[in-house]
């Protein structure tokens, strides 16, 4: 650190705020969250109940469990502003990503007192309302009766979910409620620390998540396995990408030294929501075909790439899960935001308790010798 006065690129490793939200350890792959480990709470808790917890520090009562459902069901109406704004840009064809970001600045129009409340359940409904006007279909009212999860899938695809769809969906919400100081967060974080808007950092953090560095991996973790096709041309093809000095999609991650946490869970949710017949798209042969992949990826970097100990993370079987959902791949990122929502305005609560603005510094490296040249001697720039 002294060798660079203190600068550290990309800030990695910085400890920059205090939380009670999450716990990641990558030498272990481990994450907790609001002190549940991830496997317990993704697989049995409902994701309000993951709401609940982000913003209060515990699990609600089975009262305050119904009043929240209740009071996510009075806010998920859309306004007209907010559609006319989605319809627009469905005659524009955008990505959902980006429709996601201008819906999300109209947030606070009829939102009533409780602002984070509305977001929340707002996300999703716009998502859905966006994704089906760009197919030249009106958007569908929410069924009041149906919970976060279950409503989401209910007006994307007009059809009410089952109980393994709807818990297959909870468990992946859950899963990326909410992971450390990510850049969305950091984002989200840094924009209500100047004592900005919740709307004006749910949009920062969006910005940020749709960065494919961030939170746009998962449809081509899908892509491959599909191009892959057949399970003897998986071995050839990936080492035909890693002779090439391709990154396999899906494996490895900045943070965690071992398999991710995240990944495990959402395997479980994949083989159950398959195995039960219960996936939309997809079949068991899929499912194996995309375990072969994983298994031989796995085999193949380590041969690769000795010792970095590139396992399977999060995105891999983000992909799988929710193609079985029925979701198409352009939906994937912002489907991960219906989920991080709850953390990111978790964090905006508990930056705005700390009460202090973020403001890293900067270290300079250009040249401080520089001459003023009047504009009429400066040379001309050579064509």
């Amino acid at each position: 650190m002294s060798e660079n006065n203190g600068y550290i690129p990309g800030l990695e490793g910085v400890v920059a705020a205090e939380t009670k939200l999450s716990r990641v350890n990558g030498q272990r792959g481990e994450l907790s969250i609001a002190g549940y480990p991830v496997e317990v709470l993704a697989a049995n808790a409902s994701f309000e109940e993951v709401i609940y917890l982000l913003w209060n520090g515990r699990l609600p009562s089975p009262t305050e469990l119904a009043s929240l459902r209740d009071r996510l069901a009075e806010q998920r109406t859309l306004p007209a502003p907010t559609l006319d704004l989605l319809r627009e840009a469905a005659r524009r064809d955008v990505r959902a990503m980006d429709a996601l970001r201008m819906g999300a600045g109209t947030l606070d129009l009829d939102a009533g007192e409780d602002l984070a409340l509305s977001a929340t359940a707002r996300f999703p409904m716009m998502i859905a309302a966006y994704w089906r006007m760009r197919h030249g279909q009106e958007p569908l009212a929410p069924d009041h009766r149906l919970g976060h999860a279950a409503n989401y899938l209910y007006v994307l695809s007009g059809v009410q979910p089952t109980a393994v769809q709807t818990r297959a969906l909870e468990t992946y919400l859950n899963t990326v409620s909410d992971h450390g100081l990510n850049a969305s967060t950091f984002t989200a974080r840094t924009i209500i620390s100047t004592g900005s808007d919740l709307v004006s950092a749910l949009v920062g953090a969006v910005g940020a998540l749709k960065g494919p560095l961030h939170g746009g991996a998962p449809g081509p973790a899908l892509d491959m396995v599909f191009e892959i096709g057949d399970l003897q041309n998986t071995e050839p093809y990936l080492r035909e990408m890693l002779q090439r000095g391709e990154r396999i999609m899906g494996f490895g991650h900045r943070v965690y030294k071992v398999r991710d946490p995240r990944a495990e869970v959402l395997s479980a949710a994949a083989e159950k929501l398959y195995t039960s017949g219960s996936a939309i798209q997809g079949d068991m042969e899929l499912y194996n075909r995309a375990k072969h992949v994983e298994n031989t990826a796995i085999a193949l970097l380590e041969e690769y790439k000795p010792g970095r100990n590139l396992q399977t993370n999060v995105e891999f079987y983000t992909a799988l899960l929710l193609h079985g959902l029925g979701l198409h791949i352009d939906l994937f990122t912002s489907t991960f935001a219906v989920g991080r929502v709850a953390g990111w305005i978790g964090h905006c609560l508990e930056q705005q308790r700390y009460g202090r603005l973020i403001r890293p510094a900067s270290r300079y490296i250009g040249n401080d010798d520089k001459s003023w040249i009047p504009l009429a001697d400066r040379d001309p720039i050579p064509a």
